[in-house]
């Protein structure tokens, strides 16, 4: 009898340690992938169960959370909701998260690993904390500057701190409430799909997601790359430039709507935006020093995050003579994000060293605690510091005496390029109105802001006019805001 209860007593016991090895091989091996099946539910109900941190401009929360009572406890909020949501995203219950709340989604949710009072405790006891908070790099009267100046229309700015990289405003125009989309039910869905049907597209982010022909706002990069080359020695002497100019190789001409352009000389081909000076310059520094100058600025770079992801601007690397010279006065298929053009502008003003552009200051945990700060580093050389100087000038003369007079604010040192891309079959596409930018602040001197501002549906006689009376005038409200925030 006792041998009997002796090998039940083991066979229990059997069971038991293949019971506790199951929960162990579940536990290490196969929670991620229960975690992560749609038929779960316990982790979205455990995901929405407290309030998300909250994302934050200077020292206001643009963003918070409320009880609904629901099973999916706490729904997002947004305060400001179009003005920020090119910075915030949207965190829905029905749609997930895009942008700075997809980025930093893993603090904000309460699972980040620097939120927790023990090093890699959360990973070993699966727990949450309070969501963490994220302290932007935005300054709120910058992008308010920014939104009212494009004042609904297609478009886009994004402004920069030259000196640390630090972004100012992120606007895209139009914009919407991502708390529509927050979350569930109908009024969520038909929320998604009247966005989704709109023409205006307002869920693009058109400061880091959309790429444009930069036009002749790409003519500062031109430059750069020939007075750093040595094509130019003399950004003052005449070159030899015919108008029009014959592209090489072919029967085509590429005439200029300003005057004065043929011999004209580097700074005069800025001041007045010649495109056969710039064209046939950025034929003879030739396509391996002009991609060599364009990946300095930041061009073809498929990983820059901020820490969204920022869509990559091109410059082609195969190209024939023709088609470089197109290239170099920002057509053909150069393409360029709005952010990309102010990391151009932030450059110039830096005197030539690019800082890494980041969006996010530092972290806090649920007390206001800083557990991760952003630091800011070099992203690329850019250009020679001679170089960046010799730029600063000209883009200063386009402003005081060229195509940029309506960027001009007293007693400010500002340097800028305008420019109109053509686009459509035949050109017969409304032009993009383009303005890049930078300010000095007059009592530090040190470049107080780097701005690009691109508007889609500008009207334009001639190239340049549309982007000096269009975009300019945004970017100058712009910069005088930013100029307040350095004082």
């Amino acid at each position: 009898m006792i041998r009997y209860i002796r090998r039940a007593a083991a066979f229990c016991l059997l069971l038991l340690v293949a019971l506790l090895v199951n929960a162990a091989r579940v536990q290490l091996f196969e929670a991620d992938a229960l975690d992560d099946n749609p038929a779960n539910r316990r982790t979205t109900i455990e995901r929405y169960d407290q309030p998300r941190g909250d994302i934050v401009v200077g020292d206001e929360p643009v963003t918070g959370s409320k009880d609904t009572g629901e099973q999916l406890a706490h729904e997002r909020t947004y305060r400001h909701g179009p003005l920020y949501a090119p910075v915030t995203g949207y965190a829905s219950q029905t749609y997930g998260t895009t942008l700075l709340e997809n980025a930093e989604d893993d603090v904000l949710s309460g699972t980040a690993s620097v939120l927790a009072p023990l090093p890699l405790w959360g990973d070993l006891t699966r727990s949450r904390q309070p969501g963490g908070d994220v302290v932007t790099t935005v300054d709120a009267a910058v992008q308010r500057a920014g939104y009212e100046g494009l004042a609904g229309r297609r478009g886009a700015v994004a402004a920069l701190d030259p000196g640390t990289g630090a972004i100012l405003a992120l606007v895209s125009s139009p914009s919407y409430d991502p708390e529509r989309l927050s979350g569930t039910g109908s009024s969520v869905t038909d929320a998604w799909a009247e966005l989704n049907r709109s023409a205006s597209r307002p869920m693009l982010n058109r400061a880091i997601r959309q790429t444009y022909p930069p036009g002749s706002a790409f003519k500062i990069v031109t430059a750069a790359a020939a007075l750093d080359a040595g094509v130019v020695e003399d950004p003052d002497e005449e070159t030899d430039t015919p108008s029009p100019y014959v592209l090489p190789g072919t029967t085509t001409t590429l005439p200029d709507e300003a005057r004065g352009c043929e011999n004209a000389s580097l700074a005069e081909a800025i001041r007045v935006s010649c495109n056969t000076v710039m064209a046939r310059l950025g034929v003879e520094v030739g396509l391996e020093d002009m991609l060599e100058a364009v990946g300095g600025f930041g061009f073809n770079d498929d990983d820059l995050r901020i820490p969204s992801r920022v869509a990559r601007s091109n410059f082609d690397t195969d190209m024939s003579d023709d088609q470089l010279a197109q290239s170099a006065i920002g057509q053909f298929d150069t393409t360029a994000t709005p952010l990309q053009m102010a990391m151009v502008a932030a450059a110039v003003a830096n005197d030539g060293e690019l800082r890494r552009p980041h969006l996010v200051d530092r972290v806090t945990d649920h007390d206001g605690r800083t557990v991760r700060r952003e630091g800011s580093d070099t992203y690329r050389r850019a250009t020679k510091r001679e170089t960046a100087r010799q730029l600063q000038r000209m883009m200063v003369d386009v402003v005081e005496n060229g195509t940029g007079t309506n960027a001009e604010i007293d007693g400010v040192r500002v340097g800028g390029k305008t420019g109109t891309a053509q686009h459509g079959v035949d050109n017969t596409g409304t032009p993009y109105a383009w303005f890049i930018s930078w300010a000095r602040d007059p009592d530090s001197g040190r470049p107080a802001v780097a701005v690009a501002v691109v508007v889609e549906d500008a009207s334009a006689n001639r190239a340049d006019v549309s982007g000096g009376g269009n975009a300019a005038p945004i970017a100058r409200a712009v910069m005088e805001a930013a100029l307040t925030r350095s004082r």
